[in-house]
């Protein structure tokens, strides 16, 4: 599971990677911070299932503190994207190959409206986030379209000698990831049929390029600088006005949160609704006064920083991902080392077992026979699809 973090340049895209991922990359207030691409390891929580099994958790990757299983998952900050990107401006180029292949992309935008379109420090109010989430969205509508562009000819030629369009269109869009299901969503949504999509009509290529990349490179949209003068009211309208999901965030106040953590001063974990100060007397004075203020200005007004928020909501609402824990002794919920509940596999959407077993190695899923439920201890096939939470015993042909 891969997502990239994108955007407009100099809206705390960084800030928003690194209290993800508590990395350390370079922040600042000015244009292009970002050159080359940040990658890390964030987590999304799910809950437990050692609990409602009786059991402790001893994973793998992440951790589980008994109420949430916290799953790891790669993000990517990548460069600030500039109108133009499409066609190589700023680092645009550089931007759109970085998301070949991501499984869906935040858009992080100034949600206070205090950067223009160049990422240059405006008045807050001054500039509409909306046209924040439009520049990206329609650069990587364009570079898509550039791609079919390109390759129309060809395309033409073998469909004309029996090929099928989705596979041919998907195999031009290969480096994207694009899926034959992507290409034919696309086709459905946009009421083009090869026919006429490969006649060449901007339009029609655009409006086929704009379906497959909603299709294909999901969006959703964290509304940073929540806490910023102007920020409540644009985050509303942009709720209204646009078609992906919003969120408000804070993400200076969890990156300050967790390193507020990680020195034992405040308890707090990834996605609490708030804080709790564990020795009042190892705090500064300003130390105690940014603690207030985030808890007045984020945590009560909006429930939680919204970091971990996105990155949830990106993997299980947008994605429709679900979390699979399998086993090797479906009685104790252990592998053969007697780890409980060792691996948590995150899975596409509509996944069956035979996937899963797939995921853990090849050799499974060609030696793979059957599988059991170990929480109902109930046999299912190798097609049943996965449902998010299962605990799952594969079992191997001798």
């Amino acid at each position: 599971m891969l997502l990239g973090i994108v955007g407009k340049t100099n809206v705390g895209k960084s800030t928003f990677f690194s209290a993800a991922t508590m990395s350390e990359v370079e922040i600042g207030d000015r244009p292009f911070v970002t050159i080359k691409p940040n990658e890390g390891i964030g987590y999304v929580r799910v809950r437990s299932v050692c609990t409602e099994l009786n059991v402790k958790c001893n994973p793998k990757y992440g951790w589980c503190n008994g109420i949430n299983r916290f799953v790891p998952i790669k993000l990517m900050d990548v460069a600030g994207l500039v109108p133009g990107a499409h066609q190589g401006r700023g680092l645009g180029n550089q931007f759109l190959d970085d998301l070949r292949k991501s499984d869906a992309n935040i858009i992080i935008v100034d949600a206070a409206g205090s950067t223009d379109d160049e990422g240059r420090p405006v008045p807050p109010g001054t500039h509409d986030p909306i046209r924040d989430v439009q520049i990206v969205e329609e650069e990587f509508t364009l570079w898509i379209a550039g791609i079919l562009r390109k390759n129309l000819e060809k395309v033409s030629r073998r469909i004309l000698s029996g090929e099928k369009p989705e596979k041919l269109l998907s195999d031009v869009l290969s480096g994207l990831e694009v899926k034959p299901e992507d290409v034919k969503r696309a086709m459905d949504e946009s009421g083009l049929n090869p026919k006429i999509l490969l006649q060449g009509k901007n339009e029609d290529i655009l409006r086929f390029s704009e379906c497959l990349r909603r299709n294909s490179k999901p969006f959703l949209i964290a509304a940073n600088k929540i806490d910023v003068s102007k920020a409540g009211e644009n985050f509303e309208r942009m709720k209204k006005e646009l078609r992906e999901v919003v969120i408000p965030v804070s993400s200076q106040a969890e990156l300050i949160l967790k390193k507020a953590a990680k020195s034992k001063l405040i308890k707090y974990e990834p996605g609490d609704s708030s804080f709790s100060i564990i020795d009042e007397a190892k705090l500064t004075d300003a130390q105690r006064k940014t603690l207030k203020l985030i808890e007045e200005r984020v945590l009560d007004v909006y429930g939680s920083t919204g970091v971990q928020k996105v990155l949830e909501s990106a993997v299980f609402d947008v994605l429709g991902s679900v979390v699979v824990f399998p086993v090797e002794n479906e009685n104790k919920f252990c592998d053969k080392d007697g780890n409980i509940l060792p691996d948590a596999f995150i899975m596409p959407k509509g996944s069956r077992v035979i996937d899963l077993a797939m995921r853990i190695h090849s050799e499974v899923a060609e030696r793979a026979a059957f599988a059991i439920n170990a929480r109902t201890k109930e046999r299912i096939s190798l097609e049943t699809e996965l449902k998010h939470r299962d605990v799952i015993k594969i079992f191997l042909r001798r």
